[in-house]
């Protein structure tokens, strides 16, 4: 039987017939996958047909915790969206921080499973481990915060949420999950999936305490981890001073800052958008998730200018970056303005802003006519920014529609695609591969799509000792960091932990709390075979070598001012060995033994 920080029972709730069932965890999944992002895939790869079209009633959407959710462990308030990603197909896991994850797990449930599809629009209520399905049609088409206020005056003002916002309900495929408001679980659309479900959110509220299996263990191991991460001078000092978006300067500095759709990586009025100037400017607060030792999110006001008093959650680095120097503007402002709309409307700001960008360079190339667009869309243009947001969230026009589908099937429509930046029509992150070599083969190898937290090579190439414009060892690093993540996104802590902590600290955390006997090296092996199992999922649904890839401006046009003018990514470089470090054959498929390895043979 299931012990330790489990609570031992997954929550199952079919949105067509209103059936809610409660099922026991399986152990020796638990053990092969952790919880949440592992756990959760192999849920999807059992009981969901990969070939199947992501907004159909056949997906399912997996709302899971980790085992370190609700315990002591620092910044343990994760919680997880796994579904099949409307974006893009793959195998989707959105991570959100805050409070939920901890008040799921205190209702008595490690997760929920979704499936099926509501005839009207609904949303869940669990009360300490009774569960209601309430009519939402008074909540469908209000945006996130209103809902975030009314769910909890309807259900119980200490209730945490979970929400999606107009973009969802539309099925905007680059909406978001949020929750409390302006917590995103963003990137590869699974707000869209779960607004395709006719589910508004959940709320819930428990009461019920998290064991830990060796408590004293546990308590030394908790101890050590914040202490480190204390002294550590990102998750210690520069995070909570800042907020991510210190790494606006940083980044910048070393010509690794895509800029106007990454025709170049240099933004000279970087400064203008930076966390000190974020701090100096807007900042009223920090604020941090459950158990955080960090606090590095931000509660901030517009203090001036025709937006003055709107206020809310961050911006933080990607998207004062998407909303910002992507679309070439420097009045922070407009891109804090647009930084809320995206939350209200629920979409993701990586996805937001790069397709904004993605059509200011498809306007300003004459590819886009001018009659297609409602106003002058020039790289710089704040105001463009801001009424962009709006169109997008609200699919206003054809203009609106066609932003709301992401970058990638924006530049399609204009017959040009190469014009997106993006891998696997996910747009890529705030650090261009060209200047951080080893970032651009995460960006093609990622599962879900172009992305920097399945794998943070940033650490080592910038902040770290690594060479970042050395191909030599990317091939390890990007295995290594995305095998870490994979284990640690399922156990429910936040990826800014590995700043200061490595795979030995987050294996005691977990052995400790769960009781399953695991050292570094086990725990790096999990990693792998979530990734592993990731991959298969992504076999099934059609991907192939040829997804492993990065848009042609970031292969071949050379960055052309900064620290990292004149350079490209050689991508080929990288894949071949990649593929061989991993153990999968030249057309990027595990071969039979990396599987019989991993434990995985019976599932390809």
């Amino acid at each position: 039987m299931i012990n330790g920080s489990y609570q031992g029972k997954i929550l199952r709730v079919n949105l067509t017939n209103g059936d809610v069932k409660v099922e026991a965890i399986n152990e020796e999944w638990a053990k092969k996958y952790i919880g949440g992002r592992g756990y959760g895939t192999r849920i999807m790869l059992k009981e969901v047909d990969p070939n199947i079209d992501p907004l159909s009633k056949e997906n399912k959407v997996i709302i899971a915790t980790g085992p370190l959710d609700g315990t002591l462990a620092p910044s343990s308030g994760r919680v997880m969206v796994i579904t099949k990603g409307a974006l893009n197909g793959a195998i989707a896991c959105s991570n959100s921080g805050g409070h939920f994850g901890p008040a799921l797990k205190q209702t008595g449930y490690d997760m929920i499973i979704l499936e099926g599809k509501a005839k009207e629009p609904v949303y869940l209520w669990i009360n300490k481990g009774k569960v209601e399905i309430k009519c939402a049609k008074h909540l469908w088409g209000k945006p996130v915060d209103e809902t975030d206020k009314l769910m909890r005056e309807e259900t119980h003002p200490e209730a945490e949420t979970m929400a999606i916002g107009p973009a969802g309900e539309k099925i905007a495929l680059i909406a978001n999950v949020m929750f409390n408001g302006h917590r995103a679980a963003g990137r590869t659309g699974v707000g869209a999936v779960v607004g395709s479900k006719n589910l508004k959110g959940i709320a819930v509220r428990g009461n019920l305490s998290v064991n830990v299996a060796d408590p004293e263990k546990f308590m030394e191991a908790v101890y050590e981890t914040r202490d480190i991460l204390s002294k550590d001078a990102f998750s210690g000092g520069g995070a909570a001073l800042y907020g991510t978006a210190m790494l606006v300067n940083v980044i910048n500095s070393v010509g690794g800052f895509p800029t106007r759709n990454a025709h170049d990586a240099y933004f000279p009025e970087a400064e203008k958008i930076s966390g000190e100037t974020l701090r100096d400017k807007n900042l009223v607060r920090n604020e941090g998730c459950a158990e955080c030792p960090i606090g590095c999110g931000r509660v901030t006001e517009i203090k001036e200018g025709k937006y003055k008093g709107e206020h809310g959650g961050g911006p933080e680095y990607e998207s004062v970056w998407a909303l910002g120097a992507m679309c070439g503007i420097s009045d922070l402002n407009a891109v804090i303005m647009a930084n809320y709309l995206c939350d209200r409307y629920g979409m993701d700001t990586i996805s937001a802003g790069s397709t904004v960008a993605c059509a200011m360079d498809l306007y300003e190339s004459g590819f886009m006519p001018k009659e297609d667009a409602p106003f002058t869309l020039n790289f710089g243009s704040s105001d463009a920014l801001v009424e962009s947001i709006k169109r997008m969230g609200e699919q206003k026009g054809k203009f609106g529609k066609l932003l709301a589908q992401g970058s990638y099937r924006l530049a399609e429509h204009y017959g040009h695609p190469e014009l997106s930046m993006s891998a696997k029509k996910q747009e890529f992150p705030a650090y261009d591969p060209r200047a951080i070599k080893g970032i651009g083969l995460e960006y093609a190898t990622s599962n879900r799509g172009a992305c920097h937290v399945r794998g943070y090579t940033i650490a080592a190439e910038v902040l770290g000792t690594a060479d970042r414009l050395k191909y030599e060892g990317k091939a390890e690093l990007a295995k290594t960091f995305q095998d870490l993540t994979a284990a640690l996104d399922s156990t429910g802590i936040c990826l800014f932990t590995t700043f200061g902590l490595v795979g030995k600290h987050i294996a005691a955390l977990y052995s400790t709390a769960t009781g399953n006997e695991c050292d570094e090296k086990e725990f790096m092996k999990i990693g792998e075979r979530i990734w592993n199992l990731e991959k298969l999922f992504n076999l099934k649904a059609g991907f192939t070598r040829k997804d492993d890839a990065l848009p042609p401006r970031i292969t071949k046009e050379p960055i052309k001012t900064g620290p990292s003018k004149g350079e490209i990514e050689k991508l080929d470089k990288m894949l071949d060995d990649y593929y061989k470090v991993r153990g999968w054959n030249e057309k990027s498929v595990p071969t039979k033994e990396k599987l019989e390895e991993l434990g995985l043979s019976q599932l390809k």
